[in-house]
């Protein structure tokens, strides 16, 4: 497996990431929507591990940010993850 400093370092999603900082608690429709458009169809495994990562990091996991659609997305990831 490949360490994290590695799976991150993708221009496109680091670029995708800064874009999400302060918008989640007024857009996380918007911002699942750009993720959904990132990881396409789920076949790229580092795409996959980098939103899985993402989605599953302190803030989302306490609740600090939470919206149904984020929910939905991830299990969906997490389909994808176990493929």
């Amino acid at each position: 497996m490949k360490p994290i400093k590695e799976v991150v370092n993708d221009s496109e999603w680091q670029k995708l990431r800064l874009s999400f900082i302060g918008t989640w608690k007024t857009s996380p429709t918007e911002n699942i929507l750009k993720l959904r458009e990132y990881i396409g169809d789920g076949s790229d495994p580092l795409k996959v591990r980098r939103i899985h990562n993402y989605l599953t990091g302190s803030a989302f996991r306490i609740g600090i940010i939470s919206h149904q659609e984020i929910t939905k997305f991830l299990n969906e990831v997490k389909q994808l993850k176990r493929i």
